[in-house]
This record gives C-alpha cells, sequence and structure tokens, in this order.
C-alpha cells in the first residue's frame, strides 16, 4: 500500500492496483506551485463533505479520469448537474463492497455547504477495508465519541485526522481520537493551509508524546508506506 500526500486533506491510495483519491483540494492551495492537476490519476474519489477546500478539483478530475466519486446524495445531485454521472452515492451509517474493499461512513461533526451555499448534505468520514489493511479517515471532524464506535467496524491500522484547530480537532483531540479508534499509527491533516491552521509541528508531535500513538506528518508530493 502507497499514500502519497496532495496537501491539505488531500491524499492517494493506492491499493490492490486501485487509486483511491480522497477530497481533492490541490490548485487552490497556497502551499502548491506548479502542479497539474489533470496529471492525477484515480479510480476513485472519496468526498467527505462540500466544503470548497475538499472539492476544488474534484469535477476536472472525475471528468478527466471517469473514477467513481463516492459522496453524499446531495453532492451527487451536485455532480450530476455538472455532467459527472459516474457516482455511488452513500450516508451516515452506511456501508458498501467496491471492487478495492469496503466503505463504511461514519459520523463528522462539522458542516457540509459549497461555495454558492447549496446544502451538501451530511459530512462523514470514512472506514475503508482492503485486503491490505483498514484505515479510518475521519474527515472534517470534531473530537466525538462516535469515534469509539469504529473499532467495531474493523481492526484501525492507521488513522488520517485534521489536526489545524480552529475548524476542526486540535492535536490533542487527535491524539484522544486515536486512543477511541485504538490504532497506533496517525497521519495529520488540515493544517498550515491558511492562517486559521497554521500549527506549531513540533507541538503537534509533543501531543502525542504521551500517547501509544505516532502522529506522522508528510511533505506535500511525499509518498510513504502507511503501513510501515
Amino acid at each position: 500500500m502507497k499514500l502519497t500526500y496532495y496537501g491539505h486533506s488531500c491524499f492517494l491510495i493506492e491499493t490492490e492496483g486501485k487509486k483511491l483519491l480522497f477530497d481533492p483540494f490541490i490548485s487552490g492551495n497556497p502551499l502548491i506551485k506548479d502542479f497539474d492537476v489533470n496529471t492525477i490519476e484515480a479510480d476513485f474519489i472519496l468526498v467527505s463533505h462540500a466544503h470548497d477546500d475538499h472539492v476544488a478539483d474534484l469535477v476536472t478530475i472525475a471528468k478527466n479520469t471517469g473514477a467513481k466519486v463516492i459522496c453524499a446524495f446531495e453532492i451527487m445531485l451536485w455532480l450530476n448537474e455538472k455532467g459527472i454521472e459516474n457516482v455511488h452515492p452513500m450516508n451516515t451509517g452506511g456501508g458498501f463492497n467496491f471492487d478495492f474493499g469496503r466503505v463504511k461512513c461514519t459520523v463528522a461533526q462539522h458542516s457540509s455547504g459549497f461555495g454558492d451555499r447549496s446544502y451538501g448534505g451530511n459530512p462523514m468520514g470514512f472506514v475503508v477495508t482492503t485486503k491490505e489493511a483498514t484505515f479510518y479517515y475521519s474527515g472534517d471532524t470534531a473530537l466525538t465519541m462516535d469515534m469509539q464506535l469504529v473499532p467495531y467496524w474493523g481492526k484501525i491500522d492507521f488513522a488520517l485526522f485534521p489536526i489545524g484547530d480552529n475548524f476542526t480537532m486540535d492535536a490533542k483531540d487527535a491524539a484522544i481520537a486515536a486512543d477511541f479508534v485504538k490504532t497506533q499509527k496517525v497521519i495529520g491533516l488540515h493544517y498550515d493551509t491558511f492562517g486559521y491552521i497554521v500549527i506549531n509541528k513540533d507541538n503537534a508531535k509533543k501531543a502525542f508524546d504521551n500517547d501509544k500513538a505516532t502522529l506522522i506528518l508528510p511533505e506535500i508530493f511525499e509518498t510513504i508506506d502507511p503501513l510501515s
């Protein structure tokens, strides 16, 4: 399994010959220069919610790749209006078996609306189970007691959590979330992109010092093995 970080909350998982892209926001990221989103490859695109910093490149990449988009029903309707038909709608608590594995949609305590202020449905997280691993992407969320349900849906090899504070959890809450979902490895997301969410990385890692989990902060465009 390989994970490539594209900044903010966008990352690509390569597993079992399939490419799973999450929350495609690249071209509008002020930390990224001179990158052509038309070079992105994907078989599936998973979208946690409708905010611009998670869907800005969704239509472009979906059209370029023909990838199946997995998202809330309301996001599907928005995509249909833009000519994107290869969409699988889901909602909180639901699960479905795809050819790469199973996706279970989880509660995310956040909001979800498009830039035109239209409703984007429920914000969600995803527990993804493949032959190689099971991982949990919380999406943008506060720390919530619902996370304690996650281990019932699989042994979590690694989790991806927002740590930028202000709009989401901070690193201290993410460390608690790691304990809730019983994982020893957390990849931090949703930080430094904008002034509201700039963090001290050393302090973020220290938040995990006395816990059982390790915080990993990949560089933008870095590819890692999340299981190593």
